[in-house]
């Protein structure tokens, strides 16, 4: 399988994560890149330089206001009075209340920061197009000809909205993948298997019907993003029912998992679209600090030979799955699923 990469990523090393009202550094660190790189290789996987895409597959998804906070808002931070190495929001807009966007970077920092784990440093911006071009070119390997082709991207994308940042997120990725497969084919389709529910995927493409979003999650009554992920939410207007949300009971493990996926897959199929994008979230591992869900690493492999049973051409992206010593072996586990049921 190609595997997408680049290594400009390691300089994003957010260290301001706020948890239960306690600073402690970020879970989304550049040795969860490197682990899952050094899996592949050793996997025998064939590594691929990614390309630039410039800007036109960002700007597709994401609005120019918040494109161009991403771009400055490092740089603007530092020209404040005794301002904290990376930005962090401290005020927000009230929900349902009239908002003008703001001048300052402070305010620009509370409208398009969604919450206090995707601090913006020096290199973050940087890191985040990477990320994008390299899931645009495991999409554009699809459209080429390849039947999978897997984008190690980080930092993830699946939390980040139109013009909001949020959950170690920025770019969206899978959206932006999707979007890039929408200039051939008439629909596509998203998978998301992260223990976390993809908002920031469902809120861009809620009022479509050419993308269907399904998500897989930890149920959000209990469990971050809280606020979205419930099976109630089926879209809006033109996009009502091409949302589909599949919350699942903390401590799921494989064999209520899979139940659940096949029933998704089912849905996929009725939705007949050209090509599909995987959230590749690794994070419902037994052992990933998050502790949402019990897949054990073997799992994983039967989850995506049921993805793969498809036979759609695929894109997978990489979402969350944070640092233990199974993060390789998921990785490997889950290639070798879709690769031998391909």
């Amino acid at each position: 399988m190609k595997v997408v990469y680049s290594d400009t990523h390691k300089h994003h090393d957010p260290q301001l994560f706020m948890v239960r009202g306690k600073l402690k550094r970020s879970n989304e660190q550049p040795e969860r890149a490197f682990r899952l790189l050094q899996a592949v290789e050793q996997a025998g996987h064939e590594i691929v330089a990614t390309r630039d895409f410039g800007p036109g597959p960002r700007a597709a998804i994401h609005t120019p206001e918040y494109l161009r906070f991403l771009e400055t808002a490092h740089a603007r931070w530092q020209l404040l009075d005794d301002p904290s190495d990376e930005v962090m929001p401290n005020i927000h807009p009230f929900p349902g209340q009239p908002c003008t966007y703001p001048e300052s970077v402070v305010g620009q920092a509370g409208f398009h920061m969604g919450d206090a784990a995707c601090t913006i440093g020096a290199h973050t911006w940087q890191a985040a197009i990477a990320s994008a071009n390299m899931a645009t070119h495991a999409a554009q390997l699809v459209l080429d000809g390849e039947r999978v082709a897997y984008a190690l991207c980080r930092p993830p994308g699946h939390h980040a909205y139109v013009d909001r940042a949020n959950g170690f997120c920025y770019l969206n990725n899978v959206a932006i993948a999707a979007q890039h497969l929408r200039g051939v084919h008439g629909r596509v389709a998203i998978l998301d298997i992260d223990v976390h529910h993809g908002n920031g995927t469902q809120g861009i493409f809620y009022r479509r019907s050419d993308v269907l979003t399904l998500s897989l999650h930890g149920d959000p009554r209990n469990f971050t993003p809280f606020f979205t992920g419930h099976a109630h939410e089926r879209g809006e207007g033109e996009g009502l029912g091409y949302n589909i949300n599949k919350p699942l009971a903390l401590g799921t493990d494989i064999d209520g998992y899979l139940p659940v996926l096949r029933d998704a897959c089912d849905s996929i199929r009725a939705f007949a679209p050209g090509a599909l994008v995987v959230a590749l979230g690794l994070d419902a591992h037994e052992h990933d600090p998050y502790k949402g869900m019990k897949i054990q690493t073997a799992g994983f492999a039967v989850l995506l030979a049921e993805i793969a049973r498809l036979g759609l051409p695929t894109v997978l992206v990489q979402e969350g799955g944070y640092l233990s010593d199974d993060l390789g072996p998921n990785i490997a586990s889950a290639l070798r699923g879709f690769s031998g049921a391909a």
